[in-house]
């Protein structure tokens, strides 16, 4: 059902901008010629998507086809839609003001722009790694943890960096130069299945800290996305990546805790598994996760940011819940993000009084090949006694 709708909606992308153009421009052209090579991009694109669309399955070789497809898509399709968006914008306002405005070249221009814009996404901007820094100060913190620095990974999806693990390397050393006190990942270390990570163990296994590095699964890595013979096999694939991420060093949290020591002082780290809203998986057990952390500062890892407000603000007292899963949709420009509009919290810091929660927009990237604005970020967040 999703790819229909993705199917549908990347038509209506690609013809509704190509119809408008033919009829306000190629049409008054006297060469039939021309009026028949301006379809062939069109036609070809259409071939294209047919075809990957309809032989698609969520898997490391199929995936990496369709993101190069959407990739050549949006460099034909979007600047053509832009053209046409600022072409009508622009009619409407010679209408209302009467002024020449020029349209055709503030379109040109923007369309031109946003091709450019779209490969420079798609070539640096997937992995122009942004170090956040962030500050948050708790009364009730104890002493010793004061000037604590976490640094939160999420949403790496190593399915998408196959054969560029030196992208990921670059990333893992920004990660161990910050030398923070813990290191956590909030989730989605893979696309669909496990063997995707087999490339980047070497990699990801660099990853160190003080005291250590510690994760939870995201929706992703539950393999959901796949039709799996039996629910065996589904669940031999999770356990062999749990395996894997034990080669690295990784130390999941599932539904559990740690404690955390600094001279006398102690925190609780908290992990659950993904605890979503439909139809993203729900298998986060929180009461189970908390039970023996009574009265201490908590810090909890959950990948979807919803879960704070579904349990997390009304039921506990978890004064941090570091999240990801919205990767900002990938797409930011002014700081708007189209993210805002499925999710009440999709970036950044919120805060309730003595809870908050952080949002990381991820490292990696899903299906779209690319980063706009919304650029891949490791967070350092520094935990102060105020």
């Amino acid at each position: 059902m999703m790819l229909i709708k993705l199917f549908i909606f990347f038509l209506l992308l690609l013809v509704l901008p190509d119809w408008y153009i033919y009829r306000a421009y190629i049409r008054r052209v006297s060469q039939k010629w021309i009026k028949w090579a301006y379809w062939i991009p069109t036609a070809f694109l259409l071939l294209g998507m047919t075809i990957i669309f309809s032989i698609h399955e969520p898997m490391p070789a199929s995936m990496y086809r369709l993101s190069n497809f959407l990739l050549i898509f949006l460099c034909f399709a979007v600047p053509k839609a832009l053209f046409v968006i600022i072409m009508l914008l622009m009619k409407l306002l010679y209408l209302l003001s009467g002024r020449k405005l020029y349209g055709g070249y503030v379109a040109g221009t923007l369309a031109l722009v946003s091709l450019v814009y779209i490969i420079y996404g798609a070539t640096e901007g997937k992995q122009h790694f942004q170090i956040r820094e962030v500050t948050i100060s708790y009364k009730d913190l104890p002493e010793a943890f004061d000037g604590y620095r976490i640094l939160q990974l999420s949403d790496i999806h190593s399915g998408s960096w196959t054969h560029n693990g030196m992208a990921l390397q670059k990333a893992v050393n920004m990660v161990n130069a910050e030398q923070a006190d813990l290191v956590v990942f909030t989730g989605d270390l893979v696309n669909n299945i496990a063997s995707e990570l087999d490339e980047f163990i070497p990699i990801l296994s660099q990853v160190k800290s003080k005291d250590g590095v510690y994760s939870v699964l995201g929706n992703h890595d539950y393999s959901p996305y796949i039709k799996w013979e039996s629910e065996a096999a589904q669940a031999a694939n999770l356990d062999s990546l749990k395996a894997k991420e034990a080669r690295m060093g990784w130390k999941l949290l599932n539904n559990e805790h740690v404690i955390l020591h600094r001279a006398q002082d102690s925190i609780a780290l908290v992990g659950v598994e993904n605890s979503g809203n439909p139809p993203f998986p729900n298998h986060g057990d929180l009461p189970k996760a908390l039970k023996g952390t009574e009265g201490m500062f908590k810090v909890l890892l959950s990948h979807d940011p919803t879960h704070w407000r579904r349990e997390v603000l009304p039921e506990s007292d978890v004064q941090l819940m570091l999240a990801g899963h919205t990767h900002e949709m990938q797409f930011s420009i002014f700081n708007f993000s189209p993210a805002k509009f499925v999710y009440p919290e999709h970036n950044g810091l919120y805060r309730e009084d003595n809870q908050a929660l952080f949002v990381n927009i991820g490292l990696g990237y899903l299906m779209f090949p690319m980063r706009l604005g919304a650029w891949p970020e490791i967070t350092v967040i520094t935990l102060r006694r105020a």
